[in-house]
């Protein structure tokens, strides 16, 4: 069993121990997850449909009971305590508003569900409110908002009872890419600001990248790996992780020569130089290498520690500040690369391109 602690040396305020989840004809959504989280810490749960990460959420909000296993919330077993007892904020994709309600009432349910009093409820609604910059929406409905302004009631529902844990399900799932970025930068700001620990369910790379001091990425029922978004980026551990966090090339090969230093693996007849590893020679490999890692080979000279390829450009496609080109450098090696604008005037489909492919960017992981 592989513990996943809290980051940083932080006391965990939520521990999932031995958790699985089945449902009715043996399918396992969640298959013995161990996970801690830390006070304050902004987690999230990346993967693809079907990979658990909204199951465990669910269960931690106690809208879904464990099949087995323990969930802790401060040291206390949380496992069979109702939802509404574990004060835990909540924010769904769907925003779950009342639609008969004003925004002030739908601020004000959790804590009527509470027994505050009227004005206790109205002042911490509006306050809450003012979080989210919604300061005079107060008595519109919830049909009379945007799905940016919306989002941001549900936002401020979940926050107005002061929780220590918020849970968000795909929040910007709904939302057009301008207005979801924006969101994003105004959940970090108000992470920040709240110290609140945060745990974000969602399929967007991108997101996880930029918001979370942390992603586990799920595959499966199970935590295919645990980290920083820099960790999981740049030392994917497994070929999951590596074909499902942003955009890789995923190449197999075999191992010539493992090392400390730099490795050496075959790949469609071709030899690469490659990053450190102690898979045994001739065993079967992936290289990972990020498109934008690799270079487009200027002059005669290699760059020290890099391989020097050949290929044909296959097709490309223009970005705006990049182009991403297809290049085939053997029959069973074909490279996608990000290449800058300003570097991309000798980009066109059939042309011969020589790359550059650094040995520290190209990532060994058993195949």
């Amino acid at each position: 069993m592989v513990q996943m602690t809290a980051t940083d040396g932080k006391a965990p305020i939520i521990r999932f121990r031995d958790v699985r989840k089945a449902y009715a004809g043996g399918k396992l959504a969640v298959d013995t997850l161990n996970l801690d989280v830390a006070e304050g810490e902004f987690l999230t749960l990346l993967g693809p449909s079907g990979s658990g990460k909204t199951t465990s959420l669910m269960m931690l909000a106690g809208f879904e009971r464990p099949t087995s296993g323990v969930i802790e919330l401060q040291d206390r077993d949380i496992t069979a305590t109702p939802s509404w007892q574990r004060d835990i904020g909540v924010v769904f994709q769907s925003y779950a508003l009342f639609p008969h309600m004003t925004v002030l009432e739908n601020v004000c349910f959790p804590l009527a569900v509470r027994r505050k009093s009227r004005s206790d409820q109205a002042a911490a609604a509006r306050r809450a409110l003012a979080m989210v910059r919604l300061e005079g929406f107060e008595d519109r409905m919830p049909s009379q908002l945007s799905g940016g302004q919306q989002q941001r009631v549900a936002i401020a529902r979940a926050l107005v009872f002061n929780p220590r844990i918020v849970l968000m399900d795909e929040p910007l799932g709904a939302l057009d890419r301008v207005l979801r970025e924006q969101m994003q930068v105004e959940l970090k700001q108000l992470h920040a600001m709240l110290g609140v620990t945060v745990i974000y369910v969602t399929h967007d790379q991108g997101e996880a990248i930029t918001m979370s001091d942390r992603v586990a990425v799920f595959d499966n029922g199970r935590i295919a790996q645990l980290g920083t978004a820099e960790e999981l980026y740049e030392r994917p551990a497994n070929e999951f992780v590596a074909g499902f966090l942003g955009e890789n090339n995923v190449l197999r090969g075999r191992m010539v020569r493992p090392g400390t230093l730099e490795s050496l693996v075959e790949i469609g007849g071709q030899q690469l130089r490659a990053a450190p590893s102690a898979l045994p020679a001739g065993s079967a490999v992936v290289v990972a290498l990020r498109p934008e890692r690799i270079g487009v080979a200027c002059g005669a000279e290699t760059p020290p520690g890099a391989t020097r390829v050949s290929g044909r450009i296959v097709g490309h496609m223009y970005y705006g500040d990049h182009v991403k080109c297809g290049v085939e450098v053997t029959p069973g090696m074909l490279l996608s690369i990000k290449v800058p604008l300003a570097d991309a005037a000798q980009i066109r489909s059939g042309h011969a391109l020589d790359l550059s492919l650094p040995s520290e960017n190209c990532v060994v992981i058993a195949g």
